[in-house]
């Protein structure tokens, strides 16, 4: 993929894309406006379909020519075949399920691997809003005030990790991402800002 539609992309989903194998095929649940799946169709030659539950954003993917229908993902994977893509992806969404345990058991149930990204909220200017301030932050990544965000699950790299190993989930690659950089994995629980993980379940 060119240098110029990597810049084009959030952080979250450049990694993602970065590491997707040229000509996969691809399922994006809660795509947005297509970002993602447009650089991997263009970019990458990839077969692209999309979920996504916002109508306008819906009408955005088709206005750009992507394949993608309206859905939940709390509620219509259960209508996608096993092992019908070669990457499920899920880039900022997770938390916003009402279900994330049964909505990553989905993703890994159709694709044969999946990218997941999230918000991290032990990262440190997370803890130190709600340390000297005693409230919930609104920041660049976290724009929104808690009674208007679409975020109804807080979690943390660790609480990711812990769901992972009591699904027995395999982690294949992690990356952590602090502002718009990648940073060590070292202390990502409270250094990084966002998670990306690439996750597979043996057969």
């Amino acid at each position: 993929m060119n240098a110029a539609m990597m810049a084009g992309l959030r952080p979250d989903l450049a990694v993602i894309a970065e590491n997707v194998a040229p000509g996969s095929s691809v399922l994006d649940v809660g795509c947005g406006d297509g970002t993602l799946m447009q650089a991997l169709r263009d970019g990458s030659g990839c077969d692209t379909r999309g979920m996504e539950l916002d109508a306008l954003n819906v009408g955005s993917c088709v206005a750009k020519g992507l394949s993608v229908i309206q859905g939940d993902a709390d509620k219509d994977l259960a209508f996608y075949p096993d092992k019908s893509v070669d990457y499920a992806i899920l880039s900022q969404t997770l938390q916003t399920t009402m279900r994330p345990d049964q909505v990553l058991d989905e993703l890994l149930r159709i694709g044969r691997k999946a990218f997941v990204s999230f918000p991290n909220f032990a990262h440190w200017r997370v803890r130190v809003s709600l340390l000297w301030g005693g409230r919930m932050p609104v920041t660049r990544l976290l724009p929104v005030a808690w009674y208007e965000t679409p975020n109804i699950h807080h979690l943390t790299v660790n609480d990711f990790r812990a769901l992972l190993d009591a699904r027995g989930i395999t982690v294949e690659g992690r990356w952590f991402l602090s502002g718009d950089a990648q940073c060590s994995a070292a202390a990502a629980n409270f250094r990084a800002e966002h998670a990306v993980f690439l996750l597979s379940r043996r057969d």
